[in-house]
């Protein structure tokens, strides 16, 4: 594992001062660009999936839609987009979540996930945990059951992990990364 962390924290880039003054922005573009890299990546979330027990990735918009489809690829497992709301035709189920500075809305299709299904929902970054808490919620109005949530790095400093943890409700939340 900590060949793989290295290997990780060597394709991101911090960017100073993007997308404001004072943040230190975590680029994973140069990751995602080295296939060695990429695959280590997949390979890693893949097996979270397997020994969680899922039967579909839910990522979410944006990227951990890049995550989490080759990984559902590699899992041999199904892929089911969160998107921001009003991006997906159809019946969809809705779930408004609060942010920082104002709220937001997520959405997933209605019939993607059912009660016999156990998601893990992938992404990227866990900052604040106010999507993926509204993800978890939408899965269990799906009446999926949750898996566990599994992300590339988490910033612990922003206090994700502890506004997640009642809407895990024991299920696990596996960060490859922590900064």
């Amino acid at each position: 594992m900590t060949d793989l962390k290295e290997l990780l924290l060597s394709r991101i880039r911090d960017v100073e001062d993007y997308p404001e003054q004072g943040v230190v922005f975590k680029d994973i573009t140069p990751l995602l660009a080295d296939p060695a890299a990429f695959t280590a990546l997949t390979d890693a979330l893949a097996e979270i999936a397997r020994r969680t027990g899922a039967t579909k990735i839910v990522g979410l918009e944006a990227r951990g839609f890049i995550l989490g489809a080759p990984v559902a690829v590699r899992a041999g497992l199904g892929f089911v987009p969160v998107r921001k709301a009003g991006k997906l035709p159809g019946a969809t189920l809705r779930q408004a979540y609060d942010l920082e500075y104002g709220s937001a809305e997520i959405e997933v299709h209605a019939e993607d996930l059912t009660a016999a299904d156990r998601i893990l929902v992938v992404d990227d970054v866990l900052a604040t945990g106010g999507t993926a808490e509204a993800s978890l919620q939408l899965i269990r109005r799906a009446g999926a059951q949750v898996a566990g949530v599994a992300v590339l790095m988490e910033l612990g400093f922003l206090g994700g992990r502890t506004r997640l943890a009642p809407a895990l409700d024991g299920a696990p939340l596996e960060a490859l990364l922590q900064v």
